[in-house]
């Protein structure tokens, strides 16, 4: 039997369940159990899934650290701020962190603009709409 989304497969079985079929049988030729078989007949949309929290990570203890040399290196001169291999091998061997580099990689690369823009130091992206009547940009040009 091919691969069927959930709505399709509900749909078929309250289709069967109004042509008269036993809910045992639309278990066996659907392959699903009697508890599916009741949530298509009572509900015509299938129930959305659930959202599960967030999965801690090995970095949610480092994470502060990160933020606390990113803040720092506001003030210290160009070419005295961490790059993101100094502050990985500053967590390996000051804290003992066991990660990745990617994942330090990842979090100064989100974290390090919003740092800028809470100390003032960059500005909010903002996006203004340009509207141009078609043909007008050009027009001085022309005469």
């Amino acid at each position: 039997m091919p691969q069927m989304s959930k709505v399709e497969l509900y749909e078929a079985i309250r289709r069967d369940h109004r042509g008269g079929m036993t809910m045992r049988d639309i278990e066996r030729k659907y392959n699903v159990s009697w508890r599916t078989v009741r949530k298509a007949v009572d509900s015509v949309w299938p129930q959305p899934r659930k959202k599960l929290p967030p999965r801690p990570s090995a970095l949610d203890l480092f994470k502060p650290v990160i933020d606390g040399i990113l803040r720092a290196d506001l003030d210290a001169p160009r070419k005295q701020r961490h790059t993101v291999t100094r502050i990985f091998h500053r967590l390996v061997e000051e804290h003992g962190a066991d990660l990745s580099y990617q994942m330090v990689r990842r979090h100064v690369a989100d974290r390090k603009p919003k740092i800028l823009v809470e100390s003032g130091k960059a500005p909010i992206e903002a996006f203004v709409p340009q509207t141009h009547q078609p043909g007008m940009e050009g027009r001085g040009r022309l005469r």
